[in-house]
């Protein structure tokens, strides 16, 4: 199941760097974020459930490339958003 539309809505409350933002790089990844810890709490019961463990992997992809391109942009948002979210990298 998707993230809930109260949790969505805090974290894009959270993160948003104007107003009315809601696709900028740090919402993205903090939604993705939130998705993929979902999701690897769901594959830790549910070891053969190949099709959630295809959809992380492939969050994970497009995590990896938004925090990419935040990075090349801007490495002080880059910075701070890492240390927001406790991502490892």
């Amino acid at each position: 199941m998707a993230v809930e539309n109260e949790v969505k809505g805090t974290l894009i409350a959270e993160h948003r760097r104007t107003d009315k933002d809601t696709g900028s790089p740090e919402v993205q990844i903090a939604l993705h974020t939130a998705r993929i810890r979902e999701l690897t709490e769901h594959l830790k019961t549910h070891a053969k459930d190949h099709h959630s463990r295809r959809g992380l992997l492939l969050l994970v992809g497009k995590q990896r490339r938004l925090l990419n391109y935040l990075r090349d942009t801007d490495v002080e948002r880059y910075r701070a958003l890492v240390a927001k979210l406790g991502i490892r990298r």
